[in-house]
Order: C-alpha cells, then structure tokens, then sequence
C-alpha cells in the first residue's frame, strides 16, 4: 500500500464515498443472491429464479439515455434522493408473502438496477469534483477492491441471514443500506457549480453529444473499449468454469468456492496497486498489461494441472480490474463537466451491458463444444487487444477531440 493510498484513506471525502460504496454494495450483492433463492423457495422455478441477474442487468443499456439527468442536476442531491428513493422501493419487498407476489420481486429489481445506471454515473462525476486528481488512480482502485470484497462477503451473507429470518429481513438490510449510504454521500463537502440551463434542448441531443465525445475522444474511446472486451471476455470464460473442473480437474462443482477467493485476492491485490503503477505507466500502458495477464490467467485454465489453474485464477483477479479502473480514471480527467454524466453512462454501457450476452454465448458454447474451446477462444482474443493496444498507444493523442473546446451548452470549463 502507497503513500497515495494512505492519502486517500485519510482524506475526508474519499472516506465517506468508499463508506458508501461498501454499504450499498454489500446490501445489493446480498440481495441479488437472496433474491433468487426467494423466488425459487416461492415458486420452485429454476428460470424464474435466474431472472434475477437479468432484471439488475438489462438496465445497463439504458445508460445513455439515463446519463443526461445527471448532467441536468448537481450529483450529491442526485445520489442523496435516488438511494433514499431506492431504499422506500426496496422496502416494497417487505410485501411479498407468497407466489402470487413474486412480480413485486422482479419489478424492484429493474427499478433497483435502473437505480444503479443513475447512481453509477452521478458517483464518476462526483469524484471528479470531490476528489484530486492525483490521488483518482488510488481513489478508484480501492472502488473496485471495495466492491470486489463486497462481492466475495456479501452473497454469503445474504444467504445465510435469508436462511435464518428469511427474505423480508435481506429486503430490510439491503433498504438500510441504501439510507446508510445517502447519509454517506450527503456529508461529502464539494463545491458543485450551477447547472447550465439547457431551455429547449432535446434529450435527444444531449445524449447524442455525451456518445459523440467518447467515440472521437481517441484514448477514451480505446480504454473503454478495452475495458468492455475484458468483461465479455470474462463472461464468455467463466461459463466454462463447471465444465473445467468436473472434465478437466475431475473436482466437484464446490470446488468453485476455492478458485472464488483466489481470484478475489487478486483483485484487491490489484486495486490496491492501481494508482502507483498508473502513474508509472499511464492508463493505456496498465490496461494493456492487466489485459494480458487476465488473458494468460484465462489460458491457464485449459490445462489439466491444478497449481496452474489456481495460479491463473490469481492472475485473472489481478488483471481484470486493470482495464475497468484505467477507463475509468481517464474518463474523469478528460471529460469536461457539463458531459461527465452522460460520457460516464455510455462507458458504463459499453463496458457492462454486453457481458450478459456473452454469458449466454458461452453458455451455448460450452453445451455443445469441449469447454477448451471458448477458453482458448477468450484468452487469445484478450492477447491479441492487449497487444493493440499497447502497439498503437503511441501514435494516439491523450488530450481530448478538437471540437471538444468549443462549448457544447454554456460554457463546459465553468463546470470543471
């Protein structure tokens, strides 16, 4: 752990903002887990149950047109009202008594991930403002190991507390959570400038600007595509997981809960580490060799000997949030602030709406072909962007589109 990070840990703000992040994340990824052993306990369905994770996810690809809100409003009052909005839908679940109420369980969700899109975009440009930008690389690498341990903490939790009282009482933490963490995000001190007046301007339109910036803003662009493949990738992979170990390890399907942590301390090994080897490096340079490495750890896993799968089962913890805090971390420094909502909504959409298609790839994969396939087939492709992208950094500009200094509506610097 660096200087930077201890910095970062001390600094009042970037306290209270990982303060929330923990407290929601524990009490949503404890009720995504809950939630589909409710359904299944109320209605025996297998594929209702599943629904779940595509209730949380579909919300994703609404990330553009969601984007603009947070750019028509100040973020802090943004992320105070929507958690406690979300915290009075969340607490709807406390209805549910029976099967003929199980829609009730489905609707929150997409509200709840829809809430999710909102929040996400509003807490990129929030720490743009309230955080300094040589402590953002630490910032967001302790965001993405806090999140990776919620998620390695919080299922287990959710599932065990489900067990003893029962469905209600996961709905109640994961609405208490929700309160905890506006009260977080409440208490940050940070100077928001007036929002510019946007009179008869089209939702249309500004949706529009926030995906033009990204797609002609050269290394944004590059990153956040970077940072989208490793998580398709990702998905495409772990489809193959149950079939690895039962046809190339001959272990039992439990045995998932060993690699589970392996790859979790590596995450947090990584996000840790973040911000002393971007500056290093640079985003682009750390993005391509966390991609590589994901992408070795993903062709470890085609081999029948375990200290190698186990080996690259740390190497993909230790990768993959590589790209995601790169894209992330350049998004905040090169967006101006009247777009930061909007740009950061559409890298979130680029980043995690495909990886729903992909788990359904590779699960369509891996029933009808040897499982070694989609895994040769996702590791190659991750060296082959790795390699791209580190070849061609070079000759990419790092300052943003030229078309990008004129003000797009009002005057983008007074935002900054």
């Amino acid at each position: 752990m660096g200087w930077n990070t201890i910095r970062v840990l001390r600094d009042r703000n970037a306290g209270l903002y990982l303060s929330g992040v923990i407290v929601s994340g524990f009490g949503n990824s404890a009720m995504s887990l809950a939630a589909g052993i409710w359904i299944k306990t109320l209605t025996g369905s297998n594929g209702l149950a599943a629904l779940v994770g595509f209730c949380l996810w579909l919300p994703t690809f609404a990330g553009p047109a969601i984007g603009p809100m947070t750019d028509r409003l100040r973020r802090r009052p943004l992320l105070v009202v929507t958690n406690l909005a979300l915290a009075a839908v969340t607490a709807v679940l406390l209805l549910v008594r029976s099967r003929e109420d199980v829609w009730l369980l489905f609707v929150v969700l997409t509200v709840v991930g829809a809430g999710g899109v909102l929040t996400g975009a509003a807490e990129v440009a929030l720490v743009a403002a309230a955080v300094p930008g040589e402590l953002r690389g630490d910032f967001n690498g302790l965001v993405r190991t806090a999140i990776e341990s919620m998620k390695l903490l919080a299922p287990l939790g959710g599932a065990g507390l489900f067990t003893v009282c029962g469905g209600s009482m996961v709905a109640a933490l994961d609405a208490i959570t929700f309160v905890v963490a506006a009260a977080a995000f409440g208490r940050i001190r940070v100077r928001e400038p007036a929002v510019a007046v946007r009179s008869g301007r089209k939702w249309i339109a500004e949706i529009a600007e926030g995906s033009r910036y990204l797609w002609r803003h050269t290394v944004l662009r590059a990153l956040v595509l970077t940072g989208g493949v490793a998580m398709v990738l990702s998905s495409l992979s772990s489809t193959a997981t149950y079939a690895m170990l039962d046809i190339g390890l001959h272990r039992s399907p439990a045995f998932a809960g060993v690699l589970t942590p392996i790859q979790g301390l590596g995450s947090v090994v990584g996000g840790l580490a973040a911000g002393a080897l971007m500056r290093r490096m640079g985003e682009r340079r750390f993005a391509a060799i966390g991609l590589l490495l994901f992408a070795f750890g993903v062709l470890a896993r085609a081999t029948p000997w375990l200290p190698v799968v186990l080996g690259g089962s740390l190497a993909i913890g230790l990768g993959l949030p590589c790209p995601l805090i790169a894209a992330l971390t350049a998004v905040q420094r090169d967006t101006p602030g009247e777009l930061l909502g909007r740009v950061a909504a559409t890298a979130n959409t680029l980043i995690f709406a495909p990886t729903g298609l992909a788990l359904l790839l590779g699960t369509g994969m891996v029933a009808g072909l040897d499982y070694r396939v989609q895994i040769l087939v996702a590791g190659a492709i991750g060296v082959v962007v790795a390699a791209l992208l580190a070849t061609t950094g070079r000759a990419v500009r790092s300052t943003p589109p030229v078309d990008a200094d004129r003000p797009i509506s009002g005057s983008w610097r007074a935002g900054r």
